[in-house]
């Protein structure tokens, strides 16, 4: 690139941009050079020479004589493939053009490009496999490579105590901090250096040796074994030019070594890889049109073989999720959507997911929308962050979110004052950064190695365990684990050799620690504790499971099994607590226990139990055709309205459990399967399954105690109509939400008859004549009756034949 006019490259790292950035300075001086990443922005008006990361580089290659993209097998990576692959077929420089990457990529680049010229430039230096080693045998000038931040810092605090010390890199810390670890080890003043997989790009360092504390690791999808060509890529960082180097694996702790199979050998010191045949890809100049359009661009198939559409990464997924929101519905015109896609665009730096992603984006909308981020609200965000103490996760937080700050501030049209407020994030970010390291290397890592230490022969019950507020489980304030609800987990990211310890040191502490909570929950009164699916659940884990009982207010309750771990007296008070706020809990559902206690009264009568069972498993309704009017006494039904029964044209119902909080109740404790309307309206959409509570009229559905006041309402006009035909006002119905149509057919299963109104003709004028509608209830033959015979004393004979007509 020096020995052009002008030119960009193109980086995977920023690190590895800051890396060439200096390189390119000494060379031409810094008014020639600039740096341009998400986060970080040096852009002198007269600089020539561009190092980026992939993302901030142009697509075209911005005119330059010169222009390169490292790393460019990285197109097949799911998350940022489709950028490489962008930069891959556009960006061209006026005189060269350089794509470097692995062999792998050939294939896919002789397809895309016929004209490209494949250059290979051999390693002059061998790469052998030396196996396992203890952290005692392991050669000076070696790298350690973990994928753990616990694991990177644990080994480093082991080097320490043994080997006198150990130099760190992680892509979390600033170039300044990680350019010190980094000189710290080349200058010799440690031989051993620890650093995550970002030092299989960009760091050329002396290194003899390569040993993978781990072989597999979490890609943000699942946790997986590193493929041939990703575990080359890391144990290429042994030997440089002509000196050879080794790699193997690190035995340490007392969990299972890993192991290189014969084939990973041997395509490793052969550099042998399977080739890639399918390279990611995406819209990168899509429509802004509409919302609608963008996401339609952005979701479309490549036309080329070689590519396929690139997996849904997170500004998409940020961008589906805002396009559905009120928020999204004044971005109009190609302006503003292009400014939206550009907000959604903003990196995850805190790898909290697409929802609570989203909802940072839409805050940041709200400014963006009305033009741009005042100063004085930037410079307060970032000075909130501005703060070196706290512990190892706070400062974590913190970095993960002043790094979303830089970025922002990067922007040209975002933030007023840009230079300067990017300068003060860029601070920010370094003294966090530095203040990380120092806690975690003279805190963190001492601690942490003090308990591993403890795992060789001291008894883990004798560790002093306590409960976080958060529910982490903490030994000497260092997490092992997490306390949801009753159910202990050990904490995700350890190791196999230590997740026994771990489990055993909480498990050893549970019955006290479960029991605090226990009691905790009970003067609580059950504070947090819900119902779902027939479980009572708190904190997201089920408590107890509910069975069947006696009726529907009182169901049996199964303590879940973690409950066991508690000492027998303080699980039964538990558990009488749980009978308490469980009888608070079924109250609404009073009005259907008066109906299952009337339904086992022998004094009601075998026709009214029948009908009352039919109520009970219909949970508070029954189409009238199905619940055997025919067969009930007339003196019976003044009976059964005191119990809040409701006889009406269509259906037979107890309007008492038609509210809101019954039907939530039977849904919730798993005794009512069909679907819930929260919100119980009184006309809701039609279907194939239709919410509890409600009847179909056409294309609608109608609540069956609105219908029936719709119903009462036409009955009562027609009582008041002496002629055979009337008119109906739809006034009521219209103003529930059905439409007349749908009134139409709610009318029409009653019995009414609908007379439409002739059209006026072409040459009349006024208002059109009202429907007229008669009552034509259908006629139903009478059903056959058995010969007279006389009941049994109990009516039980004539309940059964009623049940079964």
């Amino acid at each position: 690139m020096c020995a052009h006019s002008s030119g960009a490259i193109g980086f995977p790292l920023r690190l590895l941009a800051r890396e060439v950035y200096d390189r390119v300075v000494a060379i031409k001086g810094e008014s020639q050079v600039a740096l341009i990443t998400g986060e970080e922005r040096i852009e002198p008006a007269s600089a020539r020479y561009f190092c980026c990361t992939a993302e901030a580089m142009p697509r075209d290659g911005g005119g330059h004589a010169f222009v390169a993209l490292d790393e460019a097998q990285l197109s097949a990576d799911r998350e940022r493939g489709h950028v490489f692959t962008d930069r891959l077929l556009h960006a061209r420089g006026r005189e060269e053009t350089m794509l470097l990457g692995a062999a792998t990529l050939e294939p896919v680049v002789r397809s895309l490009i016929p004209r490209a010229e494949i250059i290979e430039r051999p390693r002059f230096s061998t790469l052998t496999h030396a196996g396992a080693r203890k952290l005692s045998r392991l050669p000076p000038r070696s790298a350690i490579v973990a994928f753990s931040v616990e694991q990177v810092y644990a080994v480093a605090e082991m080097l320490r105590r043994f080997r006198g010390g150990a130099a760190v890199v992680m892509g979390a810390l600033s170039p300044e901090t990680r350019n010190k670890q980094v000189a710290m080890f080349q200058s010799g003043e440690v031989d051993y250096i620890v650093a995550t997989d970002a030092i299989g790009m960009g760091l050329n360092l002396d290194v003899t040796h390569v040993a993978f504390a781990s072989l597999t690791k979490f890609d943000g999808v699942r946790q997986r074994r590193l493929a041939p060509a990703e575990m080359a890529q890391i144990a290429g960082r042994a030997g440089r030019h002509q000196k050879d180097g080794t790699f193997g694996t690190l035995a340490a702790g007392k969990g299972p070594v890993p192991e290189f199979t014969d084939e990973e050998v041997y395509a490793i010191e052969e550099h042998r890889f399977a080739p890639l045949t399918r390279l990611f890809w995406r819209e990168a100049e899509p429509r802004f049109d509409s919302l609608r359009a963008l996401i339609a661009d952005l979701e479309a198939s490549p036309a080329e073989p070689e590519l396929v559409p690139a997996p849904e990464a997170i500004d998409l997924a940020v961008l589906k999720r805002l396009a559905d929101e009120p928020i999204a519905d004044g971005v109009k015109g190609a302006g503003l959507v292009r400014r939206f896609w550009e907000a959604c665009s903003l990196p995850d730096f805190r790898q909290l997911g697409p929802d609570v992603h989203a909802r940072f984006v839409a805050r940041l909308w709200q400014d963006l929308a009305q033009g741009h981020l005042g100063a004085d609200y930037v410079a307060a965000r970032i000075a909130e962050l501005d703060r070196v103490q706290g512990d190892i996760d706070t400062l974590q937080g913190r970095i993960a979110a002043i790094r979303s700050w830089a970025y922002i501030c990067q922007r040209p049209d975002w933030v007023l004052a840009r230079d300067e407020m990017a300068a003060r994030a860029r601070a920010v970010e370094a003294r966090l950064s530095d203040a990380l390291h120092a806690r975690l290397t003279e805190r963190f890592v001492n601690r942490r190695t003090t308990i591993l230490m403890k795992s060789l022969g001291t008894d883990p019950a004798l560790l002093p365990v306590t409960l976080a507020e958060d529910g982490a489980l903490l030994v000497e304030d260092e997490p092992i684990g997490h306390v949801e609800g009753f159910r202990f987990k050990v904490d995700h990211a350890a190791s196999h050799g230590d997740r026994k310890m771990l489990l055993a040191a909480g498990e050893k502490a549970l019955p006290r620690i479960l029991s605090d909570r226990a009691e905790a929950l009970i003067a609580s009164q059950m504070e947090g504790a819900s119902l779902d699916r027939g479980a009572i659940r708190w904190q997201g884990q089920e408590l107890a499971r509910l069975e069947p009982g006696p009726d529907a207010v009182h169901p049996r309750i199964v303590p879940a099994r973690e409950l066991h771990a508690l000492p027998e007296a303080v699980r039964e008070r538990l558990v009488q607590a749980l009978a308490a706020w469980l009888a608070a809990a079924l109250a609404p559902l009073e009005p259907l226990a008066k109906l299952e206690e009337a339904a086992k009264n022998p004094e009601a009568g075998s026709q009214a139990r029948a009908l009352l069972l039919g109520l009970i498993g219909g949970h508070g309704f029954v189409a009238r055709e199905k619940a055997g009017i025919e067969h009930l006494p007339k003196d019976m039904r003044p009976f059964l309205r005191r119990l809040g029964v409701t006889f009406g044209a269509l259906d037979v119902f107890a309007p008492a459990l038609l509210k809101p909080a019954p039907r939530a109740l039977l849904h919730a404790l798993g005794y009512d399967r069909r679907p819930l309307q929260e919100a119980m309206r009184p006309v809701v959409e039609g279907g194939k399954a239709l919410p509890a509570g409600y009847r179909p009229a056409g294309r609608q559905a109608v609540r069956v105690d609105m219908a029936e006041k719709i119903l009462r309402a036409a009955h009562q006009t027609r009582g008041e109509t002496k002629t055979r035909r009337f008119v109906l006002d739809q006034a009521l119905a219209v103003s529930t939400g059905l439409t007349p149509e749908n009134w139409h057919r709610l009318l029409g299963a009653a019995g009414f008859r609908r007379l439409p109104a002739r059209k006026l003709a072409e040459s009349a004028f006024g208002p059109p004549a009202p429907d007229l509608w008669e009552w034509r209830p259908s006629r139903r033959p009478p059903a056959k009756r058995p010969p007279d015979r006389k009941p049994p004393a109990n009516g039980a004979f004539a309940a059964l034949a009623d049940l079964v007509r």
